[in-house]
């Protein structure tokens, strides 16, 4: 039986669901919405960066001419080219924090709300 946490010993008051809760809920329509929005979203991207990656390697690897042409002063390409994955990376983060905070936050609260309150539809 789930029991309330008590704000005293540091809990949040809120009601702690029981394992077959937590298994009604991960089976629901809202849940399986929830994770299918967020694949849809995070996989794309993760083989899209990886590809972009790969690319850099593969030419540092096999393209050193290429990588090694003199842009501004001592810049090359190969240094433009391994900045930019940084920036890359930053770009992907600042879009998933707004994707989040628009699409997968607002479904889970709901979810959290519904196991909370003991309303497992």
């Amino acid at each position: 039986m789930s029991q309330p946490a008590d704000p005293r010993d540091g809990g949040s008051g809120r009601r702690t669901p029981t394992p077959d809760e937590f298994l009604a809920m991960q089976a629901s329509p809202e849940f399986q919405d929830l994770r299918r929005t967020f694949r849809k979203w995070v996989f794309p991207l993760t083989v899209a960066f990886l590809a972009w990656y790969l690319l850099y390697v593969l030419l540092a690897i096999y393209a050193k001419d290429f990588m090694s042409i003199k842009l501004l002063g001592n810049i090359n390409v190969g240094l433009v080219i391994g900045l930019l994955q940084f920036v890359t990376t930053f770009g992907i983060t600042a879009a998933y924090i707004r994707f989040a905070n628009r699409e997968l936050d607002p479904r889970a609260e709901k979810i959290r709300t519904a196991l909370e309150g003991g309303t497992v539809r």
